[in-house]
């Protein structure tokens, strides 16, 4: 794709990861952080694949003057997602429309950061149609252990939809959440979307997709009670 955009004059984005800072040593992380990465890990596959891409994106930008922009994305959510994609979002929000418990994996106390994807949109054309090249952290800032993203979820669900232990993963972050100072300063961009408030639009379209109108329409006239 690199050298595609070198032989027509393209603008490249890759959107990035947040995952390019491992299991980071500096809380919150900004864009200077060059990461605490297990090379040879279970999850090294994705982060190093990224940070090799945003190495050969910036190869390319400074010995072939091609443009880049560069998006550190952070967790995001929002409909439409897969069902059974494997997030903790779409996980949590399938489980408890299914009346399964919400599995949490660890002691869930590890922090994840959530964005609704319509502020991930924004940020992404901003990068796009501006003159930075990034890398860009794009991301809420607001912290939730996966304890109180559960307890969200069953908040906008089922209050008594069930939440299950089961150990952890290896080399699973302890905390995320992104220092965006820099896209708020080069971009004007920050989120303006809640979990609260992004979160039932997305249970609206899990539930629509799962049981279709009959079981959408119950759940309207549950919340007008």
């Amino acid at each position: 794709m690199l050298g595609l955009a070198k032989r027509v004059g393209a603008r490249f984005l890759l959107t990035s990861t947040s995952e390019v800072y491992g299991d980071p040593l500096q809380h919150p992380q900004a864009e200077t952080y060059w990461g605490n990465v297990n090379p040879i890990g279970v999850r090294s596959c994705y982060d190093e694949g990224k940070r090799v891409a945003e190495t050969l994106a910036m190869d390319y930008h400074r010995g072939a003057g091609i443009e880049v922009r560069i998006a550190r994305i952070f967790n995001t959510y929002g409909p439409r997602m897969c069902l059974d994609d494997g997030r903790v979002v779409s996980n949590f929000v399938a489980q408890a429309l299914r009346k399964d418990p919400l599995t949490v994996y660890g002691d869930g106390k590890q922090t994840r950061s959530f964005q609704y994807v319509s502020d991930l949109v924004e940020g992404l054309m901003r990068l796009m149609e501006g003159e930075h090249v990034g890398p860009f952290n794009l991301g809420n800032p607001g912290e939730f252990t996966m304890l109180e993203l559960a307890q969200v979820v069953q908040e906008t669900i089922d209050p008594n939809a069930k939440i299950e232990f089961r150990p952890n993963t290896e080399d699973d972050p302890h905390k995320r959440k992104p220092d965006i100072s820099k896209a708020k300063e080069l971009l004007g961009w920050q989120p303006s979307v809640s979990l609260r408030q992004g979160l039932p639009l997305m249970v609206n379209d899990f539930r629509l997709r799962l049981f279709g109108d009959s079981k959408l329409n119950e759940a309207k006239g549950a919340s007008a009670e």
